[in-house]
């Protein structure tokens, strides 16, 4: 069968790639067409569009780069109609993918899955009308959201978390073995402690976040070295242009696992990583500045619908990791809660206790197997 998938990011684009083999366990004569990455473009098929060319996010991003976005979405449109697939796969990045499903389904019987739903339980809750009329089946990765969807009397498929999948891939290969000594010094690192930098994937995150997270680990730079995960695509020039002046720090570009692997502790943006930091067992603070944060942080109490910005503290329900959101991204605030994670400080043991819970709500290992079949199964029928 043809499959035609389309990513917004990089997790989109790991998880992909994980479905993707996935469906050539089961399918022997898969055929893959798709706005991707570099991972998806190792299983195989044909790439259209990098999604480092989709990726802009903030309202004067997205303004700026109207034209391009919306010339993308176009070529995507005419993409999927002239190579007439099975079946389209749409991976999270609800304001691209949702339009493609609206104009699919206006215009074919293509059917339209959905993989890694849009977390319209976040805000955006209107948009379940949208999914009713334009998706066909919908295929999620967090628990809770099975709750939120039945209450909107539209059934969903629970498949597991693809994190608990990737990183214990990871921790069964050669690198998730390794030893800290082998990991610093393939590295050229220094044999200390470390604390990971996870500043985000989009050069906006970087730029918003990473100057602060450096700053507020500073005081711990005799004892830990810093350690920025680099991003795909993103140039080590532009980490630079934030990295203030009398601090040292290293940059690891595509080793996320790897150095997390190796970390005491982390500083995360809001995002899957937390997710993946959490189910690796590295205690974090989640960190994630937005200019204009008083505003921010009054719209976030008016319009968010939960209580939680973290993957981690949403599915467990509660709150494991702290969240410095907006106005509350602060140096002081990071030093504070990082120092509390450290060796020695109050919170560290309780969080990694905390995560051997989150990792029985999340279930077992499987995800893209589990989605794959149900997949196969329901286009077969």
């Amino acid at each position: 069968m043809k499959y035609y998938l389309i990513v917004g990011e990089a997790s989109g684009d790991l998880h992909a790639s994980n479905l993707m083999k996935a469906l050539m366990d089961i399918d022997h004569n898969a055929e893959f067409r798709y706005f991707g990455g570099d991972l998806m473009q190792q299983v195989g098929g044909t790439l259209v569009k990098h999604y480092r060319d989709l990726a802009y996010m903030g309202f004067i991003p997205v303004l700026i780069h109207a034209r391009t976005i919306l010339k993308n979405m176009t070529l995507c449109k005419q993409d999927i109609m002239s190579w007439n697939p099975n079946v389209v796969i749409l991976v999270d990045y609800p304001g691209f993918n949702l339009e493609i499903a609206k104009y699919v389904n206006r215009n074919s019987k293509i059917p339209i899955f959905y993989y890694i739903s849009p977390k319209i339980w976040a805000w955006k809750e209107y948009r379940i009308k949208n999914i009713r009329r334009d998706v066909d089946e919908l295929f999620s990765i967090l628990p809770f959201e099975v709750e939120f969807f039945k209450k909107h009397k539209y059934n969903i498929h629970y498949v597991g978390n693809p994190c608990v999948d990737a990183v214990e891939d990871f921790l069964l290969s050669r690198n998730g073995n390794e030893s800290f000594s082998q990991f610093c010094e393939s590295n050229a690192l220094e044999c200390r402690q470390i604390i990971a930098i996870l500043a985000g994937s989009r050069k906006q995150e970087i730029k918003d976040n990473l100057k602060t997270m450096l700053t507020a680990a500073s005081e711990f730079d005799n004892e830990y070295q810093f350690v920025i995960a680099g991003a795909q695509g993103i140039d080590e020039t532009y980490y630079k242009r934030f990295i203030p002046y009398n601090v040292h720090v290293s940059i690891v570009f595509d080793q996320t696992y790897r150095l997390l692997r190796q970390s005491t502790a982390a500083l995360v943006t809001s995002g899957t990583a937390t997710l993946e930091t959490a189910i690796l067992g590295i205690p974090q603070v989640v960190c994630y500045y937005t200019f204009l944060g008083k505003l921010v942080a009054l719209l976030k109490s008016l319009i968010l619908k939960v209580k939680y910005i973290s993957l981690v503290n949403l599915v467990a329900g509660k709150e494991i990791v702290k969240e410095l959101i907006a106005d509350k991204m602060t140096v002081d605030n990071v030093r504070i809660n990082l120092y509390d994670i450290l060796p020695g400080g109050q919170k560290r043991d309780q969080m990694i206790t905390d995560y051997t819970e989150l990792r029985k709500i999340l279930g077992e290992k499987g995800a893209s197997k589990r989605a794959a079949k149900q997949i196969y199964d329901l286009l077969r029928k």
